[in-house]
C-alpha cells in the first residue's frame, strides 16, 4: 500500500462561535514538502494553522495526520504527534530568558534530533543570548527563539505563520534561509506567508485562500503569477 500523506485536511470548516471563517478547505502534505497558504488578510490562514494545531476543534476526520483522524484532538496531543505551531507575533514568554522559552518547547518529551545545542548551532546569536529577557531582543532575534521552540518538540510537521511579518528584508532572507536548512534536515512545514515571492520560493505546494475557501491550489513551480493575482483578489 502506498504511504498516506503526512498530512491531510479535507472539507474543514471552523468556526468562532456563530461565525464561520473556513468553508470545505482541503490540503494535502507529503513528508519533506512545503505546503505555501497565501491570500488576503481575513482570508482564512491562520484558521487553518490553527485548526491543524488544535487551538480550533474541528471534525474528527475532517483532518488526518500520518493517517490518523486529529481533528478534535486538543492542542497538546497534538503537539505529542509531532505537529508544532510557529504563532503570529511570536507569543514568547516575555518573564522568561531565551533559553527558559527554547526550554518550554522541549517539555513535550518528544525524540528527535533537535536540543538545546542544535538550536544553537542553527541560531548562533540565541546562545550568545541565552541568557538574555525574549523581549530585549530584536525582532528577527525574538522569531529565531519562536522557531526554535517549535523545533524544542522535535515535530515532523512546522506550522508557520506570518514568520516575516515587521522584519527588515534581510531578516527575511536569513530566517527562510534557516526554514530551508530545517525542512532539508526532514521536516515538512505548511508556510502562511503574505510574502508571496518568499512563499513560492521555498514552496512544493501553493493554496490560496479567499474569503475562507480555496481559490486555487497546484505545485508551486506550474502556478503562474496571473492564476495567483485572479485567486487573491477573486476576479
Amino acid at each position: 500500500m502506498p504511504e498516506p500523506p503526512l498530512l491531510g485536511v479535507a472539507a474543514l470548516d471552523a468556526h468562532y462561535g456563530d461565525f464561520q471563517a473556513l468553508f470545505g478547505v482541503s490540503l494535502t502534505l507529503s513528508r519533506g514538502e512545503v505546503a505555501a497558504v497565501i491570500g488576503a488578510n481575513g482570508a482564512g490562514k491562520s484558521t487553518l494553522l490553527n485548526a491543524i494545531a488544535g487551538l480550533i476543534r474541528s471534525r474528527h476526520d475532517a483532518i488526518l495526520f500520518e493517517g490518523e483522524p486529529i481533528g478534535d484532538l486538543p492542542a497538546n496531543r497534538i503537539v505529542g504527534r509531532g505537529i508544532a505551531l510557529v504563532p503570529e507575533g511570536r507569543r514568547l514568554f516575555p518573564s522568561l530568558n531565551v533559553e527558559e522559552n527554547l526550554l518550554i518547547g522541549g517539555q513535550i518529551g518528544r525524540p528527535g534530533r533537535w536540543n538545546l545545542g542544535r538550536i544553537y548551532e542553527l541560531f548562533p546569536v540565541l546562545a550568545e543570548r541565552r541568557r538574555q529577557a525574549s523581549t530585549s531582543l530584536s525582532g528577527g532575534q525574538q522569531q529565531m527563539v519562536a522557531i526554535g521552540r517549535a523545533l524544542m518538540s522535535n515535530p515532523a510537521l512546522l506550522l508557520c505563520d506570518e514568520i516575516s511579518l515587521g522584519l527588515a528584508p534581510i531578516i527575511v532572507r536569513d530566517i527562510y534561509a534557516t526554514l530551508r536548512q530545517i525542512v532539508g534536515a526532514g521536516t515538512a512545514a505548511v508556510v502562511v506567508e503574505q510574502d508571496i515571492g518568499q512563499a513560492l520560493a521555498i514552496a512544493d505546494r501553493v493554496y490560496c485562500l479567499q474569503e475562507g475557501r480555496v481559490a486555487l491550489e497546484g505545485r508551486a513551480g506550474e502556478v503562474t503569477r496571473a492564476d495567483i493575482s485572479a485567486a487573491y483578489f477573486g476576479v
